[in-house]
């Protein structure tokens, strides 16, 4: 059985959701007997300061932590030369590590880490996989972030394009994302759609009588609209501000962040310089073991992601809302990937953004009509068991796993 070498810039015991899943993924393997490598950088996402060891062993994992610039993620040239030196140290790592036979798989943090990937296995003989948590550069692009686009852009996509063509096999989050690909001429076999996770047995519905948090954070007698995660430049917040302000007579409905970003103090600010600091609450990230409660003290979760990434990502933080048993409101293209799953269950509503006065209105009703949200939530529930519970992917996983590991046994 071929050895499975991870690369991504954060693992355990990094809290980050991608680090959580390539974390759970990694540990599953390993229980169940693979031989599991992650090379990995010393950071954690919220401390770049944060002093982890350089080699470690967990879970049955072997953990290979390189050195790097930590500069953090508050500007971008100092994150850029973070990416810099995280491929530096990877690249000596994973040559040194990697052996003929070995299945490297490359996430993507930093960004096209599946160019280096490709050269590794090339020249060490093995096999390798993307896991595409995005599509760079264009996210990037999109966002305005400076050389990301024209000819410079063109000839990143390139260059990424011609490592995906060369992988055994390319891991995307949704349907939208394996139609991007495909479009750009990545052969549909070499595709596969294996959503992102959440503990789904530990992350289990809470009555909002039975969560102290609800009581802890002054919230027991409020309608909680929540968001949880990052709340970073992919998302916007001005449709819930307007909503809000819109709401602003409505002293029963507060708004809950959890997490952080680089919107979420921007968002803290905005709503304070319109006089709704009351209305708005902030709390930073919570350990794994209290996202059951911190889940589930909002009555309905809002997930945002900008139009124009439609099929370029894909937010994690729904399946958190899924699992918590509670309502989705999906702030998204009108007919963006979300927006579809939350229609088609019937376990939310879909509002575009700047659509500010349909989303007060939304709030309100469900404000008032506990029973519908009950409805919803528990459809909502259902929707993750069927399609998106974390033993269904972690198998899909393995079957990825076991196809390549055939296909490279073959003479």
């Amino acid at each position: 059985m071929p050895r499975i070498i991870f690369l991504n810039r954060y693992f355990y015991p990094d809290h980050s959701a991608t680090s959580q899943i390539l974390s759970d993924l990694a540990l599953h393997l390993a229980a169940g007997g693979r031989d599991v490598h992650v090379v990995t950088s010393r950071q954690r996402y919220d401390d770049a300061k944060s002093p982890l060891p350089a080699r470690e062993k967990a879970g049955g994992v072997d953990i290979h932590r390189v050195s790097s610039t930590r500069f953090g993620r508050s500007s971008l040239p100092g994150r850029g030369l973070d990416y810099l030196s995280f491929y530096a140290g990877a690249w000596t790592a994973a040559l040194a590590l990697t052996r003929p036979g070995d299945i490297l798989v490359a996430k993507t943090d930093p960004p096209l880490l599946s160019i280096l990937a490709a050269k590794v296995a090339r020249r060490c003989g093995a096999q390798f996989i993307t896991w595409l948590q995005d599509l760079y550069p264009e996210v990037a692009s999109q966002l305005g972030v400076p050389l990301t686009g024209g000819l410079f852009g063109a000839l990143l996509s390139h260059r990424r394009d011609r490592s995906l063509s060369c992988a055994a096999n390319n891991v995307v989050l949704g349907t939208r994302m394996a139609a991007r690909l495909a479009a750009r001429g990545i052969a549909p076999e070499r595709i596969s759609v294996i959503a992102n996770w959440v503990d789904d047995e530990q992350i289990v519905p809470v009555p909002r009588n039975d969560n102290p948090l609800r009581t802890q954070w002054g919230l027991q007698d409020k309608f909680v609209v929540g968001y949880s995660g990052n709340l970073g430049r992919a998302h916007e917040f001005a449709t819930v501000l307007g909503a809000a302000e819109r709401l602003r007579g409505n002293a029963n409905i507060a708004f809950l962040l959890v997490g952080g970003g680089k919107q979420f103090e921007e968002l803290a600010a905005a709503a304070a310089a319109r006089g709704l600091q009351h209305a708005f609450h902030f709390v930073p990230y919570q350990d794994r073991a209290a996202l059951k409660y911190s889940l589930s003290v909002p009555d309905v979760h809002w997930i945002s992601l900008r139009p124009e990434l439609e099929g370029l990502l894909f937010p994690s933080k729904f399946y958190g809302a899924l699992a918590a048993g509670r309502p989705v409101i999906a702030i998204t293209a009108a007919n963006g990937e979300i927006a579809e799953l939350v229609r088609r269950q019937n376990c939310g509503a879909a509002v575009a953004p700047g659509e500010d006065d349909t989303l007060a209105a939304v709030l309100t009703e469900l404000s008032q009509d506990e029973a519908r949200r009950d409805e919803m939530g528990r459809r909502a529930r259902e929707l993750l068991e069927a399609k998106f519970a974390r033993r269904h992917a972690l198998a899909r996983w393995e079957d990825v796993l076991n196809r390549v590991s055939a296909a490279s046994a073959r003479p």
